[in-house]
């Protein structure tokens, strides 16, 4: 049952109870408004509590019932509010733990409120793209003020329930038993009698009304310039200061139901949906059984070793970190200390917490010191003959049931896997650089690899606060093949006229975070040619344009080196373009007797971002890949892709499947055309008018 119905001392008690969150589907929905018309047409009940049960008052919306249409079904969460409003007898909210959304307006509607201590109070909608949709945002300046409440809208950011303590939020905090402090307000509010409060009737008291609104609305257009919702709800706030509550209300509903059509709603719903539907492997169960992993072994301490190690120690977990040559090891210390003495700097941080993470770090030059550990994670440099060396050490070290973990980015984790006689408890887990601070982690599943083990890392995952999506194995898994596209049409642009700077810039202004070419700068340009060079022996028949050979047997490797296809002063980050380089492109074209010509800004994001589409579709087809939003939860959250995009398969369904492969074949007529051949997939949903994201 969603809603459980009681009597306690002449008060009626109704219990949400949809876990984990009691969110408030269609079910709930009804229970209270049945339990409500119950309570009041009992007349041994005085007064009416809502509380929640389990983890939460209510987190607000069911997401199961998102895009359905119980999702607008009677009652809706509105005519529930007015229910409650219109209640005869006292109706007091007692909330715990969680009160979001939906959840904080439904109990923003109640007569009364009373909270226990720490519980998160917000209303979020902001982060999918929407606005309060049933009276929140004008409920809640009437409430906190309009400063604390215009805040809270605009962010979503959740509010201790201590911190608003001294607005009219609360009726009662208590410490006490929450659902005993409630009863006992409840009968107090109907032993008073009379008319019980509405938030509705109250007034917005601000000094300065329209002046600090309008200075808010010039603070997010400073920030949010490409997401349309903050600015609506500021003007839904804007419009119960100066016409009212009942014009605000209705104002807020009409920009929520516009804003749930808007693309960047779409982008942003799809990638909430998608963090969570990647954790979800189709033939891996929740009750999978899963690994302890209490010890984790980090080799190698260099920027990725370093960075993998900080994500176990922030989460509290002892770290034996190993390097082959002790001034490797103190350097690799070192950087770890300065990245959390920075965050000291900026506030972020104590030093009392630097101190414990550091004491978790047990420094050695010895394998034989992760004989105990739970998880190991090798960081060591990209070339197989290396990997298989550390992995025949580990098979022989490691206690049995330990996870040995590849961070390789583009090896064969089968080929690694076949150097133990394991292969069961090896998988990748492929941190992005920075790895303390990047969020994706790319967990590659081999072909041998144990699903307890797979089950095992993406709970960890969660621990240490990584997106984790699951890849299978093949070169470059999901994000890097791709970009290996991506990078090719760049290199190719450059031969047929176009310069660094103009295909960053045009990028860039689509919303990545980095250019291509600003990127590979930043990652080292000798990894790339690594790559190439692979290529040229295990793929010849794969063009690729020879520009970026020619930069880096110039030494021209990126930042690390003070040039690559910018230059870069000492100290400094900034790319400046140079002539040298850029004399260097006109005379390879030459060379290569290419006529340069005009390349727009338009052609350049399309042949970037439909190369990814394209390899992105193939890697579908071949189940690298179990969903299209893997895809875009990958270049989202490791990648830079624009979040109001949502990603470059839901950023293809937004264009249309149709149109993506017309200009594919467009394409597919220019120099080095066999780069656009349309994958299967693409032509099969183009022709049935088809999604990737269904």
């Amino acid at each position: 049952m969603a809603v459980d119905y009681a009597i306690r001392d002449g008060v009626a008690v109704l219990t949400l109870d949809n876990p984990p969150v009691n969110g408030l589907g269609h079910a709930t929905r009804l229970g209270i408004v049945e339990g409500i018309g119950r309570a009041n047409d009992d007349a041994i009940v005085r007064a009416i509590v809502i509380i929640g049960a389990g983890r939460a008052f209510s987190g607000g919306a069911d997401i199961t019932e998102f895009n359905t249409p119980k999702a607008t079904q009677e009652p809706t969460l509105g005519t529930v509010i007015k229910v409650l409003e219109g209640s005869t007898k006292p109706v007091v909210a007692a909330i715990h733990a969680v009160a979001m959304g939906g959840g904080l307006e439904l109990a923003l509607g109640a007569h009364y409120r009373v909270a226990g201590p720490g519980a998160q109070i917000a209303l979020p909608e902001v982060k999918l793209g929407l606005l309060p949709g049933a009276g929140g945002t004008q409920r809640l300046p009437r409430v906190v003020g309009l400063e604390t409440a215009l805040n809270m809208i605009v962010t979503g950011t959740p509010v201790p329930s201590e911190k608003l303590a001294q607005t009219a939020l609360f009726d009662e905090l208590t410490e006490g038993d929450l659902l005993n402090a409630a009863l006992s307000f409840a009968k107090q509010a109907a032993d008073r009698g009379g008319a019980h409060p509405k938030v509705r009737d109250r007034k917005i008291e601000h000094p300065n009304a329209q002046g600090f609104i309008q200075f808010a609305r010039n603070s997010v257009a400073a920030v949010a310039k490409h997401f349309p919702a903050p600015h609506k709800c500021i003007d839904a706030i804007e419009k119960g200061v100066t016409e009212g509550f009942e014009r605000g209300l209705a104002f807020e509903r009409e920009c929520f139901l516009a804003l749930v059509q808007t693309p960047e709603s779409r982008a942003l719903r799809h990638a909430f949906f998608g963090e969570r539907a990647a954790s979800k492997i189709a033939d891996v169960s929740s009750g999978t059984p899963v690994r302890k992993v209490e010890r984790i072994g980090v080799i190698g301490a260099g920027t990725m070793g370093g960075g993998i190690a900080m994500n176990f120690l922030n989460a509290g977990l002892p770290v034996v970190l190993l390097e082959t040559k002790q001034d490797a090891l103190d350097r690799g210390l070192a950087t770890i200390r300065g990245n959390y003495e920075a965050q000291v700097r900026k506030g972020r941080l104590t030093q009392d917490k630097v101190e414990a993470r550091m004491a978790l770090i047990h420094p050695t030059l010895a394998y034989d010191d992760l004989a105990h550990a739970d998880l190991i994670i090798e960081a060591v440099f990209e070339e197989l003959g290396v990997k298989e060396q550390v992995f025949r050490k580990l098979d022989a070290i490691a206690k049995p049931g330990a996870i040995l973990a590849s961070n390789t980015s583009t090896l064969d984790l089968d080929r690694i896997a076949s150097f133990t006689q394991r292969p069961g408890d090896v998988i990748g887990m492929h941190f992005f650089s920075p790895a303390n601070v990047m969020k994706l982690l790319e967990v590659v599943r081999g072909s041998h690899t144990d699903k307890g083990v797979l089950a095992t890392v993406m709970q960890l995952a969660k621990k240490i606060k990584k997106t984790a999506v699951v890849s299978g194995v093949c070169d470059g898994f999901i994000g890097n093949r791709m970009i290996e596209q991506y990078i090719r049409q760049a290199l190719f642009m450059l031969e047929e006229g176009a310069l660094p700077a103009q295909i960053d810039r045009a990028i860039e202004q689509f919303g990545f975070a980095m250019g291509p070419f600003r990127m590979s700068d930043l990652a080292g340009n000798d990894i790339g040619w690594a790559i190439r060079k692979r290529r040229y022996q295990e793929q010849p028949e794969l063009h690729y344009s020879r520009v970026a050979d020619r930069l880096c047997e110039l030494g021209r490797f990126g930042q690390k080196t003070g040039s690559g296809w910018y230059d870069y002063q000492s100290g400094k980050r900034d790319a400046q373009p140079s002539k040298l380089v850029d004399d260097l492109i006109v005379a390879y074209s030459k060379e290569q007797n290419i006529e340069r010509r005009r390349i727009g800004d338009e052609e350049i994001v399309e042949r970037l971002v439909l190369s990814l589409v394209n390899e992105g579709a193939k890697i579908l087809e071949e189940g690298i890949a179990a969903k299209a939003s893997d895809i875009d939860m990958v270049y989202l959250t490791g990648y830079g892709f624009p979040l109001w995009r949502g990603g470059p398969m839901l950023y293809a369904d937004t264009v249309g499947l149709y149109n993506v492969e017309r200009t594919m074949r467009k394409y597919a007529k220019q120099a080095n055309g066999e780069a656009w051949e349309p994958a299967a997939r693409v032509t099969r949903l183009a022709a049935a008018d088809g999604r990737f994201n269904a």
